[in-house]
This record gives structure tokens, sequence and C-alpha cells, in this order.
């Protein structure tokens, strides 16, 4: 497949084929990271790691229990 260079405002873009987007689950907004190697851009989903994630909870930004009422329907706890 072949895809064209654009001009987006002050920076390039490129369209990626519906094809290829459905395979590796890409959609709009999906967050990327982009990489070079060897002359080549390499696109990749933004994984997040659970370490990470927690390691930027901190007293000033972690709430309580939420209480969002009696089960419903087959809830159970």
């Amino acid at each position: 497949m072949q895809s064209r260079i654009k001009k987006w405002g002050n920076s390039l873009s490129i369209r990626i084929p519906k094809v290829l987007a459905q395979k590796v689950g890409l959609t709009e907004g999906t967050p990327v990271e982009l990489q070079l190697k060897d002359s080549a851009i390499i696109i990749r989903k933004k994984r997040y790691s659970l370490e990470k994630l927690m390691s930027q909870v901190t007293p000033q930004n972690i709430h309580g229990e939420i209480d969002t009422g009696r089960p419903v329907g087959r809830e159970e706890w």
C-alpha cells in the first residue's frame, strides 16, 4: 500500500488506510508512540504498564471509596 505525506498546519500528516488501521487496532484518538530506526518511522500503539501508572499515584491525587449504591439485577459483592 502507498500513501502520501500532506501538510497539516505547521506539521506533516499521513493517512493510514482503514484496512491497516483495523489490523493493528488503531482508531481515532488512539495514543501512539513514534520511533525513528534506520531511517524508518515506526508507529506503535502506546502501551501502559500497571507499574508505571501506579507510580504516578500520590497522596494528593488518590481518592477514597465511591459508593455506587445497592446491587442491581444479578450484581453480587
